[in-house]
């Protein structure tokens, strides 16, 4: 993948449906989200989940592997988001030896940052 200088999906996302989760779980301790950074890295929070992310980008899609902790326990796994027709992203998601979630989000547009 290329330098994240021509990528469309940097910056911040609001999770607005999963295929395993309803929207009040998603949004159990905080609004879910997805940041993606031109640095490389970025988050990812949703239900009692919250983790970071290594990125690599091309212009319309980012993979990324990642690590943080839900309901106090340690998890990590892999995945990519791609940008929709729509202007919306998917998101796969998959937790290291356990679920794979499709996740959909749109961009933040408000003037509070996520």
């Amino acid at each position: 993948m290329s330098a994240a200088s021509n990528c469309r999906l940097i910056g911040c996302w609001w999770i607005v449906e999963a295929d395993l989760w309803d929207r009040d779980y998603l949004n159990l301790i905080e609004p879910a989200t997805i940041t993606i950074r031109a640095n490389g890295h970025g988050e990812i929070a949703f239900g009692a989940m919250q983790a970071g992310l290594d990125l690599a980008y091309s212009t319309s899609m980012v993979s990324f592997t990642w690590a943080g902790c839900d309901e106090m326990g340690e998890v990590s796994g892999d995945g990519h988001a791609e940008l929709l027709d729509s202007g919306s992203i998917e998101i796969t998601f998959a937790y290291h030896n356990g679920d794979e979630a499709i996740l959909k989000a749109k961009r933040e547009t408000s003037s509070t940052a996520c």
